[in-house]
């Protein structure tokens, strides 16, 4: 049976536990720079681990990692544990699973264009609302044309195919500009030129292999390597968008569950707002407020809750607040509000607190057994048992190799998609054309003869007439309509043929998978 998880400690030895039955129901960790929401996002992994949890985080900053590894006699840490009376710490290592987009610090991770969609690749390329409906009429061509978009030369190609043949879907599928077209080709270069190229393709990610348990029946801490990644914030977040999406639409209902399947850190949680379309928003608000039915829960690591939009915020029950630096009117007045979002305390004046707390030192408020937030209060957060910081190059390929995931996502498959059919389709059309501009045979005139050697003769006789053994042998000549007519058949026959293997291949694969 899962058992509460301590994740802070007041003075008074007052303990503040995160219930594993709430803990789907989502939660925040906020604060300035340097407060400690890292080693705070390290302890509840360590805790939800420990509960047969599976969790997924971002490791922005690389100091993340250590959590694969077994703490040692930091003094800062002994003097906590000696603060709070932890008599049962002890140092120890956690199961990780290391992943990154680029392929370098993990398994690579790597997602079809196709199963992203129009509305997130539209943000990912910087589209506007006109341009993002252009390229939703690219998917929707290339469903109904059985076209798998799965790399970056898929959607490129099909983009260019259907801005040259603009005209012929006008009717059909509306207006396609030559300019949303330039513009997606343009972003398309941009996203490659960033590395777009490595994450989309095949294999690709099987979100149930973030859902993975230990030997031991700890849940994996699955860590995603975004270092270099945070560079390319849009790529960043429409890669954590997509995997929640993922989630959302791939694990089952199961209402209320005693512990979560997985819990999902969200860290920079404003690069997954900043910019977002309205109703990209509502996308994510409504993952969010439904998921949680799926056994998910999801925490927000962000430096101010103003980051939040007041919809998605509503729905984070558990909250740690570390401190806000307030100076300027603007600055005090967010402190101000997010202090009203707390359950009252009538002993603590949540308002000045915030200003005042230490590293490490934080507001709490968990959700209680009833579902009900507890009054916020004042706490320290436990420090971890595992490492606190980095690790060395080869203590993070020793954990690659031995993973049950090595080897299933190193090596890229490029299989025939959109790309090649289109490709294909291209050099029959120009052999064809090269065979209509030869000029036809001239039909009905006898093929020239090689000239025979003059005969002489003393009297006239019979007509000489052509051994039978020398004649040219073969069909009877065609004439001009025979040949018309099996051409035709011909290229109906072939017309037909095409549309029914299409056909075929966009029911089976027209589909996500």
């Amino acid at each position: 049976m899962a058992q509460p998880m301590l994740i802070a400690k007041s003075s008074k030895k007052v303990e503040f536990c995160l219930i594993p039955s709430m803990a789907n129901r989502h939660g925040l960790i906020a604060g300035a720079t340097g407060t400690g929401k890292t080693v705070t996002l390290q302890r509840i992994a360590e805790r939800l681990s420990d509960n047969g949890i599976p969790v997924f985080l971002a490791d922005v900053k690389g100091d993340l990692a250590g959590i694969s590894q077994k703490g040692d006699d930091n003094p800062k840490i002994l003097e906590r544990v000696r603060l709070l009376g932890l008599s049962d710490h002890r140092f120890r290592e956690f199961p990780v699973a290391f992943w990154d987009v680029l392929g370098k610090s993990g398994h690579p991770v790597r997602a079809t264009v196709s199963d992203l969609g129009p509305l997130l690749m539209g943000r990912l390329l910087n589209l506007n609302e006109v341009q993002t409906g252009v390229l939703a009429l690219v998917f929707k061509i290339a469903d109904d044309g059985g076209l798998l978009l799965l790399d970056l030369k898929d959607i490129r190609s099909m983009v260019q195919y259907v801005g040259d043949n603009a005209r012929e879907f006008t009717t059909q599928y509306g207006n396609i500009s030559k300019a949303s077209v330039g513009a997606i080709q343009r972003g398309l270069l941009e996203l490659e030129a960033q590395g777009g190229d490595q994450f989309f393709g095949e294999p690709m990610l099987d979100i149930l292999d973030l859902i993975q348990t230990h030997s031991d029946s700890r849940g994996i801490i699955n860590i995603l390597a975004a270092d270099q990644l945070i560079a390319r914030p849009k790529v960043y977040a429409t890669f954590l968008l997509w995997l929640l999406a993922e989630l959302f639409e791939r694990l089952p209902e199961v209402g209320d569950p005693e512990k979560p399947q997985m819990v999902f850190f969200f860290d920079e949680a404003h690069l997954l707002f900043e910019g977002a379309p309205p109703a990209l928003l509502d996308k994510i608000e409504q993952v969010v407020r439904l998921i949680r039915s799926k056994g998910v829960g999801v925490y927000f690591v962000t430096q101010n809750p103003k980051d939040i939009p007041e919809k998605v915020l509503a729905q984070l029950g558990n909250r740690v607040q570390h401190a806000l630096r307030a100076f300027t009117p603007q600055e005090k007045k967010a402190v101000r509000i997010m202090a009203q979002t707390f359950r009252p305390n009538p002993k603590l004046a949540v308002e000045d607190v915030i200003t005042e707390l230490g590293v490490g030192e934080a507001l709490v408020s968990f959700l209680e057994e009833d579902g009900t937030p507890a009054v916020v209060q004042r706490a320290f957060v436990c420090p971890p048992e595992s490492r606190v910081g980095v690790i060395a190059p080869e203590e993070r390929r020793d954990r690659i190799r031995d993973s049950i995931h090595f080897g299933n996502y190193e090596t890229m498959v490029d299989r025939e998609s959109a790309f090649e059919i289109l490709r294909n389709r291209t050099d029959r059309r120009m052999a064809r054309d090269r065979r209509e501009a030869q000029p036809p045979p001239a039909y009905g005139h006898p093929e020239p003869r090689c000239q025979e050697p003059p005969r002489t003769y003393r009297q006239p006789g019979p007509r000489y007439e052509e051994p039978p053994s020398r004649r040219r042998p073969g069909r009877p000549r065609e004439s001009m309509a025979e040949a018309f007519a099996k051409s035709a058949l011909r290229s109906i026959g072939s017309s037909i043929g095409r549309q029914i293997i299409r056909g075929v291949l966009g029911s089976i694969l027209g589909g996500r998978r």
